[in-house]
């Protein structure tokens, strides 16, 4: 069997001490093969009656396993033996079921970004690519890890019998620090976006939490690190921002281009005149918009838009990206309930004058009427690419602003719009509880999201300051 040996040292019991010179546990080392073993005890008596069977297991030539560092004799039922990779595995499934097509692959992503930490050995390794990639969309994947491809089939199979058992990271913060660190950097070594690394932190300790479940860990390693995470202090970019004339003019932009620009108009309009997500708006069926009705012009007899008029959204549902190969019906999007919202709550945003305009040309044109309701679809009737929607707006940035301009952040993502949009409300004095309720946010987080988008309240401020000094 390649996983025993009979290479084994057992050394003696080390008293640990906090800072103060206080005993705080008793553990005891030893060695199989080239690895260390630890393990804690609070008291001497425990940690000594531990000691004795190692060493009585040692003296009479008993084979000691790798896996797990104790005699093969002992049956570890209280905690049984199951490799990184097969355990990954099992929790990407149990957690299949109730995550959301986006979840399911950032749970992807964490665990695979995990792996290379829990490895065994590099003979025979497949390409770090070859290995991310069968990982990532095969092995962490329920709904296709039967259907990889040879290549990645045999990459999956090598990962099984070359990573860790779950047990190692039991009593060993080293290993579990680096398991954490390699989870939360970049492929050059960098640390990944802050959002990124508390999304994979939190999705590893939740995978860590249902090893104890299984009773494959004792505890959760990861939370005995003194390990602090960077602090999200996420703000919008005030650069990034666009006045009422660039807007007006990058619509005009979208509409200019050929074969799709007419038809995303109200699409970009959406985000910037009622601060919709992406999500949001490609999911917007004819039944969620509610116009003011047309004017009889008492000159011309002919019918007009009312200048002063408002209508609703009434928005239930979005439909966020996540690939065909993510979602349970093979659709490129998975329609979910409002982004913090619980499942059957709607929301409801104002259309003001403009954007009722935009949208009553796109109802009556024919690419306002596809099946089903929705109000975008792609150029040949199937669901509206990201790729088609991201393309035109880059091309109307180059057309509709200036080099300077072009090269800056302003308007440089397509959710800037929703951005300038919210923005707009809060400088027009609009209350914030109220901005939130259309936005879709918190309140608490609208106000540490939009800070330095608000302009005039430093000079407001100043003016009741002076004021109140000047006062008798």
């Amino acid at each position: 069997m390649k996983d025993i040996t009979y290479s084994t040292r057992v050394y003696a019991i080390e008293t640990r001490k906090n800072t103060d010179g206080k005993v705080t546990s008793y553990r005891v080392a030893w060695r199989t093969g080239v690895r260390t073993w630890k393990r804690s005890f609070k008291n001497i008596a425990q940690a000594d009656t531990f000691r004795g069977t190692l060493l009585t297991a040692a003296r009479g030539g008993e084979a000691f396993s790798l896996l797990t560092g104790e005699p093969i004799s002992w049956k570890r039922t209280e905690a049984p033996v199951m490799g990184w990779y097969e355990f990954a595995c099992k929790f990407a499934d149990m957690k299949w079921k109730g995550a959301s097509a986006k979840y399911r692959q950032d749970i992807a992503r964490a665990l695979t970004a995990a792996t290379p930490a829990l490895l065994t050995g590099q003979r025979g390794k497949p390409d770090d690519l070859v290995l991310r990639t069968a990982v990532r969309r095969w092995g962490f994947n329920k709904k296709q890890r039967d259907e990889a491809p040879e290549e990645m089939a045999a990459a999956l199979r090598w990962l099984a019998n070359n990573s860790q058992p779950v047990s190692a990271l039991a009593d060993n913060p080293t290993l579990m620090r680096s398991v954490l660190d390699t989870a939360t950097s970049r492929l050059d070594g960098k640390r990944a976006a802050t959002s990124t690394v508390l999304r994979t932190k939190t999705i590893l300790q939740n995978a860590l939490d249902y090893a104890v479940e299984l009773k494959l860990l004792p505890t959760n390693p990861i939370k005995g690190l003194k390990w602090k995470p960077p602090k999200s202090t996420y703000e919008v970019d005030s650069r990034s921002v666009v006045n009422h004339t660039q807007a007006r003019a990058l619509l005009a932009a979208v509409k200019a281009q050929k074969p799709s620009g007419e038809r995303l108009v109200a699409f970009f309009a959406l985000m910037y005149y009622a601060a919709l997500r992406p999500e949001e708006a490609i999911n917007l069926r004819d039944y969620n918009i509610n116009l003011p009705p047309l004017l009889l012009d008492g000159k011309s007899g002919q019918m007009m838009e009312p200048t002063e008029e408002w209508g609703e959204l009434r928005l239930t549902k979005a439909a966020p990206f996540a690939g065909r190969e993510w979602t349970d019906d093979g659709t490129l999007r998975e329609e979910r309930a409002l982004k913090h919202r619980a499942d059957g709550h709607s929301r409801h945003v104002p259309i003001p004058p403009a954007l009722a305009t935009i949208l009553r040309a796109h109802l009556a044109a024919s690419y306002g009427k596809n099946p089903g309701g929705h109000l975008f679809r792609g150029t040949r009737g199937g669901e509206l690419p990201d790729i088609t929607y991201r393309r035109v707006w880059a091309r109307a940035r180059t057309d509709a602003l200036t080099t300077k301009e072009a090269a800056s952040p302003l308007a440089k993502r397509v959710y800037d719009l929703r951005h300038a949009c919210v923005s707009t409300w809060l400088n027009a004095g609009v209350p914030a509880t109220q901005v939130a309720a259309w936005a879709g946010h918190s309140v608490e987080v609208l106000l540490r999201i939009y800070a330095k988008c608000v302009a005039g309240q430093d000079e407001a401020a100043k003016r009741r300051i002076l004021t109140a000094l000047q006062q008798d």
